[in-house]
């Protein structure tokens, strides 16, 4: 969905209410509209409502309900899943932390209403940091438990579960050649050795009829990674990968790997030469992209992104063809750090007034939870006076039904507030982590790297929008005058720099 052009961030929103929960009036619908207010108070598009109410918080991950949400972030259907607490996601740490996996994998954020956590928010993020450093300590938990009994088994030559390399077979818990695969093993080093050409070698290879053990064409991915394989000069390597979070395979410490002696397919020197040859092809691969400091955040005044195209030394609007230099955009955006960040009073003003506004929000809201039990305790009373036959049914209903009427349009107004509160609260905690890191920038920022200048402006900017010669600088925790006038807030006003 679009808001005057601009494509709105789409969210879930995941309902899981424990009995308890339902007892203090807590429904699923309640929790339904709290989320909707905070969605709708920070501008996002709830495209979906997933609904576990009743389901046991041990297990989760496997409810239908649980993987179409996890397919909807998968596709990109969702960039942001709002709940009302991590309890209600998943009670079972294990399945938090891979909920979170998964959701960081996607660029998908999680959003807790009691906790504070949302992670579209610079204090929000530190929130995966934890996250990734528990499952890491996890993984390592586990890994120490096996890891004696796996270096044991690989000193002395024994299968550690895994298939034996090509060209080699398992046999009494040896390693062995293995008669038909050894010498096509063997075809690979000699033909890379003469034509230097892993396609060439695959090729040559399928086209004598050779294939896989499981039975596949060869690849220049396998030929190369048979070829760097130790195992065929005589050493079997072991304990020397794992699986990240990812799934995907790393290598793990040269100093942990084990090598175990085994009958050689090749000569160490042939083994080698062909080495030598690949490494040195890898240096000579043109390196990664550089990475262009404010892409993703850089916007035109007709609100499509800006992007540097190939040996190109500026930003450019694809659509209306706008353009500023590399160099400019970000001299401007430092000198625009120092301006602000350096002025104590504008930081001190900006924290007060929205330290103001939330404290009058709070208020607003505790005086309307006030009056719900107010209403609540006059329907009880009333109730009690009918049960002991000192009203009519007449007067009964009188007297309960206006307030019976009264209680339902406080409690549908009860979430509004909640919500209100609960995006001010995560402004706040944002608001405090980016005054706290970013005062000495302008000092620091010709030192760093630029992998970490870009994760200082992914932190600390919301959006840069170049307009004619106006370019309006817009902090993650500085509301923009658009924003202003929409929401009605009146955390601080509009920071517009110079152009």
């Amino acid at each position: 969905m679009k808001d005057n052009g601009v494509l709105k961030k789409p969210v879930g929103i995941w309902i899981r209410v424990s009995t308890e929960d339902q007892a203090q009036g807590e429904s699923p619908e309640h929790h339904e509209a709290r989320a909707r207010e905070y969605a709708k108070f920070n501008g996002w598009d709830v495209r979906e409502v997933y609904n576990l109410a009743g389901v046991s918080g041990k297990t989760v991950m496997e409810h239908a309900e649980a993987r179409r949400m996890l397919s909807d972030i998968r596709r990109g259907h969702i960039s942001g899943l709002i709940f009302s607490k991590l309890a209600r996601l998943a009670r079972n740490t294990k399945e938090l932390l891979e909920f979170a996996d998964l959701f960081r994998q996607h660029n998908c954020d999680m959003i807790s209403l009691q906790e504070k956590i949302d992670t579209s928010s610079p204090a929000g993020r530190l929130f995966y940091t934890m996250i990734a450093a528990m499952a890491q300590w996890e993984r390592e938990e586990i890994a120490d438990r096996v890891n004696a009994s796996i270096k044991i088994r690989a000193k002395l030559g024994k299968s550690l579960g895994g298939a034996a390399p090509f060209g080699y077979q398992w046999q009494d818990n040896k390693l062995i050649l293995n008669p038909p695969e050894a010498p096509v093993r063997r075809l690979m080093y000699e033909y890379f050795a003469k034509n230097k050409r892993k396609k060439g070698v695959a090729r040559m290879l399928n086209q004598a009829g050779y294939r896989t053990r499981k039975g596949a064409r060869f690849t220049d991915t396998t030929i190369e990674r048979l070829i760097q394989d130790p195992t065929a000069k005589g050493l079997y390597r072991a304990n020397h990968t794992y699986r990240d979070g990812a799934g995907k395979l790393k290598l793990k410490p040269e100093s942990e790997w084990v090598f175990t002696p085994v009958p050689a397919i090749v000569p160490e020197a042939l083994w080698q030469e062909c080495n030598d040859i690949l490494d040195q092809r890898a240096k000579n691969r043109p390196g990664p992209k550089p990475v262009q400091l404010f892409a993703g955040i850089l916007h035109c005044g007709c609100g499509k992104k800006m992007y540097v195209f190939a040996r190109s030394p500026k930003y450019v609007c694809p659509k209306c063809r706008t353009k500023i230099p590399i160099a400019d955009i970000e001299g401007i955006f430092r000198d625009e750090l120092q301006d602000f960040f350096v002025s104590k009073d504008k930081v001190r003003e900006h924290l007060r007034s929205a330290d103001q506004n939330l404290v009058e929000k709070r208020d607003r809201l505790a005086a309307h939870s006030q009056q719900i039990e107010k209403v609540r305790a006059e329907m009880r009373k009333t109730y009690d006076l009918y049960q002991a036959d000192q009203i009519s049914v007449e007067g009964f209903g009188k007297v309960y039904r206006p307030l019976e009427e009264r209680e339902r349009a406080l409690s549908a107004e009860l979430p509004k507030l909640q919500g209100e509160v609960d995006a001010l609260e995560m402004h706040q905690i944002s608001a405090d982590e980016v005054v706290a890191e970013a005062a000495n920038l302008h000092k620091r920022w010709p030192g760093l790297t630029t992998d970490e200048k870009r994760r200082i402006i992914e932190s600390i900017v919301e959006k840069i929008t170049v307009s004619g010669d106006t370019i309006d600088i817009t902090l993650c925790y500085t509301p923009s005058s658009e924003e202003l006038t929409k929401r009605q807030r009146n955390l601080s006003d509009s920071w517009q720099p110079r152009a």
